[in-house]
């Protein structure tokens, strides 16, 4: 479904991805783990055109997104929950799900959307009226994710959705994760708890200053020492 073919993207002079090369496939998770500055966000914001690559190809469904401008990448299906979350902070809880939706031609399903969103995140239901910087850090992740979704994706980028959360909220999280794929949402996943997005993805890839330095399924990586010893705590 997406291909990524030796990009490099730069901020400025700073040479951020050095060569590239990633694909993920319809209906899978698919993981990038490595610490922080390896290029992780990055990979994102050059799928989804916020950063655009020096050179090399990025493709979803055999279209070139890296020759489009983002508005038009969205539009095609490729939908992110950010680092950060950033969602509307004085806009409302229905007001940043509607935003979601802001591209997308066909609004036919848009209640079954929502109340496919309301199902996956009860809290939002609740707190539909309210501003989005009023809820906690847990709910604002709900509603980064919610808003992502009501875009319809063909593939969901998620960026570090566990950050800052409580463990019991980091389980929400990523049983959500995982129940959206075996719904037949594609995943993208970015995500600092290595542990977690390998118990849940079918393949990953280890990230480190701007170069893959290994690529495997989830389950080998979870049994790789160098993995083991870098990312999973494993004295």
């Amino acid at each position: 479904m997406l291909e990524l073919k030796d990009v490099h993207t730069y901020y400025g002079n700073i040479h951020a991805l050095k060569g590239i090369s990633l694909t993920v496939n319809d209906g899978e998770i698919v993981t990038l783990i490595g610490s922080n500055g390896a290029g992780k966000s990055t990979t994102l914001r050059t799928i989804q055109g916020l950063n655009k690559p020096r050179s090399g190809s990025v493709v979803l469904n055999g279209i070139e997104l890296h020759k489009l401008p983002a508005h038009e990448i969205a539009m095609l299906g490729v939908a992110q929950s950010p680092e950060g979350r950033m969602i509307f902070p004085r806009m409302t809880v229905m007001e940043n799900l509607e935003m979601g939706a802001y591209v997308r031609k066909d609004l036919t399903s848009f209640n079954d959307d929502l109340e496919h969103v309301f199902s996956l995140f009860p809290r939002l239901k609740e707190r539909v009226t309210q501003k989005g910087g009023t809820l906690s850090g847990g709910e604002q992740q709900m509603l980064a994710m919610g808003r992502a979704l009501m875009a319809k994706p063909k593939i969901l980028l998620l960026d570090e959705p566990s950050m800052g959360l409580a463990p019991l909220l980091v389980e929400l999280i990523f049983d959500t994760i995982k129940k959206l794929n075996q719904e037949g949402t594609t995943i993208l996943l970015v995500e600092q708890n290595a542990l977690m997005a390998l118990s849940i993805a079918h393949r990953g890839y280890v990230l480190q200053t701007g170069e893959i330095i290994l690529s495997d399924s989830a389950q080998n990586l979870k049994n790789d020492e160098m993995v083991q010893k870098s990312y999973l705590g494993v004295e």
